[in-house]
Formats: structure tokens, C-alpha cells, sequence
């Protein structure tokens, strides 16, 4: 795997996440809520899309890092929103940027998960495969 179609995963799932939900308020959320029957066949096709998306992404990250993997990616973001909190530069009692570095963080973590077995490849020469009964 090249950084390119690294790029480009993580901004599949930048874009996915950011068209479920994001602070600016054009997102698929504001859309939706307060739920209202106008546009109903759009609405339901938006949200069977994005519903799509996010099985294909969360399916693949777990597969290739699990849920230790998750949890260990979530503490290293995590950890390093702490250390700019602690710097000085992020303010946490900004809910925007808040949200905007949850949301940033969740994409890293499934654009990672989506790229895994290509970094593990390179890096052991390993190669995933999933098991599939005959």
C-alpha cells in the first residue's frame, strides 16, 4: 500500500464521519432531527448509505486491529488531545473543537483499521486473511 491509498482511506472515513455528524451543522444528524416526514424516501436512502458505510468501516477495523487494537488507537488520541490540553493548545471548554477533535480522532481510528493489514504486511511480511468455511 502506497501513502496515497493510505490518504484516501482516511478520508473515506473523515468524510463518512463527518457526514453522519459534525459541529457545523450540516450533517446528516441535523438533517434528520427532529424527524420530520418531509423528503421521507431521500432521508431513508441518506441514512441506509451512510448506515452501509459505517458497517463496511467499523467491520474492517475490527478485523484487522480488534478490539484491543480500537481501545489501544482510542487511548493514543486520547492521550494526545490530553497533551494538547495540557500545552495549551486546545481548549476543552470549546465544545466545537471538542467535537471537531472526537470526530478527527474516530476517522483516524477506522482509517487506520481500514489500512492495518497493508501496514502489517509491509512491516512483517505477514498477510491477513479471513477464515472462510467449505
Amino acid at each position: 500500500m502506497t501513502i496515497t491509498g493510505f490518504i484516501l482511506r482516511l478520508l473515506a472515513a473523515l468524510i463518512l464521519v463527518l457526514l453522519t455528524y459534525n459541529p457545523s451543522g450540516y450533517s446528516l444528524f441535523h438533517w434528520l432531527w427532529p424527524w420530520q416526514n418531509s423528503h421521507l424516501p431521500l432521508k431513508i436512502l441518506a441514512l441506509l448509505v451512510v448506515l452501509i458505510g459505517w458497517i463496511v468501516f467499523v467491520r474492517a477495523t475490527l478485523r484487522s486491529i480488534g478490539v484491543l487494537g480500537v481501545l489501544l488507537a482510542s487511548a493514543l488520541c486520547a492521550t494526545l488531545i490530553w497533551l494538547f490540553v495540557d500545552q495549551g493548545w486546545m481548549n476543552v471548554h470549546n465544545t466545537t473543537t471538542v467535537i471537531w477533535s472526537v470526530t478527527i480522532m474516530i476517522s483516524i481510528i477506522l482509517g487506520v483499521g481500514v489500512s492495518w493489514s497493508h501496514f502489517r504486511r509491509r512491516l512483517t511480511g505477514q498477510l491477513d486473511t479471513d477464515d472462510v468455511d467449505e
